[in-house]
């Protein structure tokens, strides 16, 4: 089904050929301001845990703030939350819309700052299309994708030796953020007449190492997905039927950091994480000339549990642990838009129920296989309301104005999975509450030759999950057990609230086909309010939160089919940690490519990434060791279409 007429009334940005440029699917969204991952990394050097994708920088998280959507179908994974992008080929994704704080309808739970909803390619020349490259540090990939019939297939394999990533203080602890990863994509789409019916299944792969010596990570996972829509006149004017599941696997090892970075010893080895995501949603729509209505429905399950070996001893490990239970969230939707002249009115509430159940946690001696820990988690459930209403005035300057609430239940992850990063260590935490936020924003929008957008926003985050501190190294803490000097614990833990205004603008010009030009910057100002759960976090900022994000860049066509490129982004300082004693500096980052259509079949491309060699930071560790982002990168590809 074709987006909500009412979703006018919202923030939205569509993204269309910065995808089919980037290097992966992540690069190419968070070229809008606001968009971020956990950490100042793309999926291409950060650990699949912290690959979660939050909207509008009111808080990041490692499972993500916002839901990402296929074609309708989930792509958080079931288990922590986040999206494993490299399961995202570029070459099969033909557009993505950003809607940014729309909360509550009909993207359900996990929506909490946003949704991004992708749209799979429908479109392929006749005999396909083929990309390779190259590149510094050993990167080298390709994709395609080829269409026979109904069926829709696309591919992709990229690698890289990658860079050490600390660069004063580097020692024989550290090492190259090396990665490998693979993806393939099928849909079978039969013709039914005037029904439509999608099959989709996909499997993906990725390994890399963290820049650690021992310290590893691998995620693997499937999914598949059967959506039918049709027309029903009698009934309504379209509906549709989707039912989706993911399996999803991750290994995961971590070392504690020798005293100057002179070594490094294994700490936790997490060798399976198997989770089970399932889920339905339904729809039914009436357009009736200027006024309509949708309802609806959804359902999700997941599943999953974390095993590991801890507690490294005489040259092997001592303890073992298998933590994990199960969750569902159901909910139901009515929304309503009306459009009166040039007047759009829309409103709409929901209605969840979300619960987490046979949670537990047991931990043994590996030696004799004698209990260390067994506890068990109580279960927990709950009914959560949310709504949302805009209005929309179009003309030469449209105004829109909207109101929304939304939530989110604490991930599997969360709930239930320590983990570790150097000597930092971070407890889980079962009793987690699931985080509201409340929303209000205003914005203006002005057609013409230049294109212009700008909009106010104040969102409310209550009882966001927050890593909060506990101590520091060297210490015995209980269950946490020994943290190292150098290192210190944190607990998940719903830290009190966060208030966040903001603003968002763009300028978007296109001079016939010779040039293009745009800009964005947005501005958030979050601040944490931690009541009585965290009082030491009131008035600071939250965790790798940057104040300000912004781009500019153009696409000029120089000669029949020689185009240049430029992009430019800027992000403000942010903090390492919740008491925002390590501040990672700001940065600004400039790329560079250039396409050369030799002719209708083939495309010769070179790109610079961050070409002027900027320093971004990108972590720091208690005792000040800094590490940073890739350094400057050259690379060259080849895009053919045979059948042009």
């Amino acid at each position: 089904m074709a987006p909500l007429p009412a979703d006018r009334a919202f923030s939205i940005v569509r993204i269309d050929g910065a995808i089919a440029t980037a290097a992966r699917l992540d690069e190419a969204l968070t070229e809008t301001p606001g968009v971020q991952l956990f950490r100042r990394t793309s999926s291409a050097s950060s650990n699949p845990t912290t690959q979660g994708l939050s909207l509008r920088s009111i808080a990041g998280s490692g499972a993500g703030r916002a839901l990402v959507t296929l074609d309708g179908a989930p792509q958080n994974d079931p288990f922590g939350g986040w999206v494993i992008w490299s399961g995202l080929p570029t070459v099969s994704i033909e557009s993505a819309l950003i809607v940014r704080g729309a909360g509550a309808g009909p993207n359900g739970a996990g929506a909490l700052t946003g949704v991004v909803q992708l749209l799979e390619r429908t479109r392929v020349p006749a005999g396909g299309e083929y990309e390779a490259y190259l590149g510094e540090r050993g990167a080298a990939g390709g994709q395609l994708a080829f269409a026979a019939g109904d069926l829709f297939i696309a591919a992709s394999h990229q690698r890289s030796d990658g860079w050490v990533p600390v660069r004063a203080g580097r020692g024989q602890a550290d090492q190259p953020l090396a990665f490998e990863s693979s993806s393939l994509v099928a849909r079978l789409a039969p013709d039914l007449g005037s029904a439509s019916l999608a099959i989709r299944g996909s499997v993906f792969e990725e390994s890399r190492d963290s820049g650690l010596k021992g310290a590893h990570a691998k995620a693997s996972g499937a999914s598949i997905s059967l959506a039918l829509s049709d027309q029903s006149p009698g009934l309504g004017t379209q509906w549709r039927l989707q039912g989706w599941a993911r399996l999803s696997d991750l290994e995961n090892s971590s070392v504690a950091v020798a005293a100057g970075r002179a070594g490094a010893t294994p700490a936790n080895r997490q060798f399976a994480t198997p989770a089970l995501g399932a889920g339905l949603n339904a729809a039914l729509r009436l357009d009736h000339q200027d006024t309509g209505w949708e309802i609806g429905g959804d359902l999700r399950f997941a599943d999953g549990e974390t095993r590991e070996q801890f507690r490294f001893l005489g040259g092997a490990f001592t303890r073992g642990r298998v933590a994990g239970g199960s969750q569902t969230v159901a909910g139901i939707y009515g929304e309503h838009w009306r459009q009166a002249g040039p007047w759009l009115f829309t409103g709409g509430a929901r209605f969840d129920h979300w619960s987490s159940f046979g949670g537990s946690r047991r931990e043994r001696d590996l030696a004799s296989g004698a209990p260390t820990l067994s506890s068990s988690s109580a279960d927990a459930d709950g009914w959560q309301p949310t709504a949302r209403a805009g209005l929309r005035r179009d003309g030469h300057v449209a105004i829109r104005a909207a109101a929304y609430s939304g939530f989110r239940p604490p991930s599997l992850n969360e709930l239930h999975r320590p983990f570790r990063v150097g000597n930092d260590v971070t407890e889980a935490n079962a009793g987690l509450d699931p985080e509201l936020l409340y929303g209000l924003e205003a914005g203006l929008e002005g057609q013409g030759p230049w294109r212009w957008t700008v909009a106010l926003f104040i969102n409310r985050l209550e009882g966001a999950v927050t890593n909060v501190t506990i101590g520091a190294g060297p210490a015995v803490f209980p269950v946490a057990g020994f943290i190292p000097a150098g290192g210190v614990l944190r607990q998940r833990q719903n830290a009190g609230d966060i208030e966040a205004v903001g603003i968002e603008a763009s300028l978007d010009r296109r001079w016939a086909s010779a040039f293009a030009f745009h800009s964005a910057i947005a501005y958030t100002d979050a601040e944490v309010d931690g009541g009585s759960a965290a009082p030491q976090l009131t008035g600071l900022r939250p965790a790798q939160t940057p104040r300000l994000t912004a781009v500019i860049g153009g696409d000029w066509t120089l000669a029949p089919g020689l185009t240049l490129q430029a992009l430019a982004r800027h992000e403000g300082d942010r903090f390492e940690d919740d008491l925002n004693s390590r501040r990672l500096a700001a940065a600004t980052t400039l790329d560079l490519r250039a396409e050369w259509r030799m002719s209708s079949r083939a495309t010769f491309w070179l790109a610079l990434d961050n070409a002027t060699d900027e320093a971004v930071e990108t972590g720091q560790t208690v005792d000040g060791v800094e590490s940073f982002d890739t350094p400057r990168a050259l690379r060259l590809g080849l895009r053919f279409a045979p059948g042009r």
